[in-house]
């Protein structure tokens, strides 16, 4: 399916050489956009025809310097994907790594929306999809740093639609639920992905490409009117 208004657009997905991040890069290639995606091997690789920036978000300087190459790209899509996790309970969490999830999973997206942000409204048109996750709408036990940036990112792209709502910019957060990717895989094996399965209402774990869709419309011309929001794509698993 064709959508309007992402022909020749600059994208740039954070964490786009695998998972959800590999599956929205080729989807908007399919679009014909001019494709940007990070990882964090220095010699990493996306889809064919995606053009790739390494770098390491929990390192400042890495991603300081990111943030300059954006600059120069011109950036109209901007789709913050990339993310880490640790789980374990909370009175043994190091502070380290609860500030290492929050300078890759928050502060990076907010140093990179910093980075467009001024292009964006110039041209009053952009989009902006921050990839949240179930866990930014409901609580589980043993992952309290990553709900916090995941809650503090909804918080963000709600706060940050408000500001420039009249500057033609849409500001949305996408809360994937169990998606069925490589790592998925590799974390619960074939049988914790039947158990999970059975967990979620439509009886399956979603799909990458679903995902990618969604993520498709938001920042296609289709849109013209939802902005502000956290959508969840987790087959009802948030909410029944």
């Amino acid at each position: 399916m064709k959508y309007s208004g992402l022909d020749g657009r600059r994208v740039l997905i954070t964490g786009g050489t695998r998972g959800i991040g590999y599956a929205v890069a080729n989807a908007f290639l399919e679009q014909e956009a001019e494709v940007h995606v990070t990882g964090t091997k220095k010699d990493g690789k996306g889809p064919h025809g995606s053009i790739f920036h390494s770098c390491d978000f929990s390192n400042t300087e890495n991603l300081e310097n990111l943030c300059y190459k954006v600059q120069r790209i011109n950036v109209d899509v901007l789709i913050n994907n990339a993310g880490i996790n640790k789980t374990g309970a909370f009175a043994e969490l190091s502070p380290e790594d609860f500030l290492r999830i929050q300078q890759v999973n928050l502060y990076s997206p907010f140093r990179l929306i910093q980075a467009v942000l001024p292009g964006m409204t110039s041209k009053k048109w952009g989009r902006i999809v921050n990839i949240t996750s179930i866990f930014s709408i409901v609580g589980k036990e043993f992952r309290a740093p990553y709900s916090a940036s995941k809650f503090g990112m909804d918080g963000m792209t709600a706060s940050l639609a408000a500001e420039v709502a009249e500057s033609g910019v849409l500001v949305n957060s996408v809360a994937p639920g169990f998606i069925d990717t490589e790592l998925t895989q590799k974390v619960l094996g074939e049988k914790g992905m039947r158990e999970m399965a059975t967990k979620v209402p439509i009886r399956r774990m979603g799909r990458p490409k679903e995902v990618a869709r969604l993520v498709l419309w938001l920042a296609s011309n289709e849109n013209t009117f939802v902005s502000a929001q956290n959508i969840a794509i987790d087959g009802g698993f948030s909410r029944v």
